[in-house]
């Protein structure tokens, strides 16, 4: 259908989706272009759960086994609350390195006839020359931002401060840490993503942040403190900083656009749409996105209905997704609502934190009715029905206090 494709960004989302077209016709000419050097690319690990694994086998099994084999696996989480620990069993995680993860997406991309073209800036004034032009080069695309009236691009920004850190400490299990301190809580979430290294990302309030010192702080400074407050869990591992270094604390914008296509441009990836990093779906979401494009431009149809397609059937699946991760985010952001509940009920409601109802029921009770809901299909079944309901509604709620 589309003789020459244009991909600007080579992260996972424009990688494989330029594999999927290959193996759908490898008469298709086609380019990615991306802007940093080869092997340049910043970031620790990525998770992802069997259930994306198993997608990309029925995709290119090729390289999901190699994506795969590269992976490291876990299936306890553990949170510590200052000296008490709680440590639940679950589903199987996956971590793998992003370097690593786009290695193989660029060497299989590479095999099938995709040209790569590293250290590549695109245009935004004037578009590739290519018949679908796709942005998947991130939150802050060039080409979305070109058109952001046509798009309808919303960032909304979060409160918690937070820094995405590497660290030599091998995680066993998804590790979660909580440390009190003169100013409030600070915490980070751990896990491993190769046999020498763990991602840990740390964040807090508002207040604990500019409260420590860490607003101030240089990078090895900063990085020290945070060493200091994370000792136990860390086991005197360090912390390992961005390349260059440079603090990088940041707040998470969550980024939805009203539309995803205009012409034969297509968002793909977080140029289309962010969830917030405490869900762990980045990754699967762009490589899902890809999925998708890929399905939609195989069937019969002009570009513009295929494209039209491939948004509605992503915005849908985004849904509950989006809520998830807004619930998610507001449950740390609320921390101290439930940091005081005995280690196994908090870390109960740490996994619930998805739930739309969670904010609206307290704590203890929540934890005794999920506790019950587990065991009677009645109360199961009316859960099921009851928090769908209570998102839907808060959301027009929010929607319509917007200006």
């Amino acid at each position: 259908m589309c003789v020459k494709v244009a991909c600007v960004g080579g992260g996972p989302a424009g990688l494989y989706l330029s594999i999927l077209l290959k193996r759908q016709d490898p008469s298709h000419d086609i380019t990615v272009h991306e802007r940093d050097p080869e092997g340049s690319t910043y970031g620790w690990g990525v998770t992802y759960w069997r259930g994306l694994l198993d997608q990309l086998h029925a995709q290119d099994p090729e390289s999901a086994r190699a994506l795969d084999a590269g992976s490291v696996r876990w299936s306890d989480g553990v949170a510590h609350v200052g000296d008490l620990t709680a440590r639940h069993s679950g589903d199987q995680g996956h971590g793998i390195g992003r370097h690593r993860l786009l290695e193989i997406l660029a060497a299989r991309a590479r095999e099938l006839g995709v040209r790569l073209e590293y250290a590549s800036e695109a245009d935004p004034g004037a578009l590739p020359d290519a018949d679908l032009v796709v942005a998947a080069d991130g939150v802050h695309s060039a080409l979305r931002t070109r058109h952001a009236a046509h798009f309808g691009t919303r960032l909304t920004t979060g409160r918690n401060p937070y820094v995405w850190l590497g660290t030599t400490k091998v995680f066993d299990a998804f590790t979660f840490a909580f440390v009190e301190t003169r100013y409030g809580w600070i915490w980070c979430y751990g896990y491993a993503y190769g046999p020498d290294r763990s991602t840990c990302v740390v964040e807090c309030a508002p207040a604990t942040w500019t409260g420590l010192g860490l607003d101030r702080a240089g990078e090895t400074e900063g990085r020290a403190l945070l060493e200091s407050l994370f000792a136990d869990v860390l086991d005197g591992h360090p912390l390992l900083g961005r390349p260059g270094g440079t603090p990088f604390w940041q707040t998470f914008r969550t980024l939805t656009n009203r539309t995803w296509h205009h012409g034969n441009l297509v968002l793909l990836g977080d140029a289309a749409h962010t969830t917030h990093y405490s869900i762990g779906a980045g990754t699967t979401l762009a490589l899902e996105d890809a999925i998708a494009l890929a399905a939609a431009l195989r069937e019969p149809a002009a570009l513009p209905q295929a494209l039209a397609r491939y948004e509605h059937e992503r915005k849908t699946a985004l849904v509950p997704l989006q809520s998830a991760a807004r619930y998610s985010a507001q449950w740390y952001e609320n921390l101290p609502r439930y940091i005081h509940l005995p280690p196994e009920r908090m870390f109960a409601l740490l996994g619930q934190r998805h739930s739309p109802l969670l904010p609206h029921v307290p704590p203890q009770l929540y934890y005794r009715l999920d506790r019950a809901a587990g065991q009677l299909e009645a109360l199961r079944r009316f859960k099921r029905w009851l928090g769908p309901k209570v998102a839907r509604t808060v959301h027009a709620r929010e929607l319509t206090s917007r200006p």
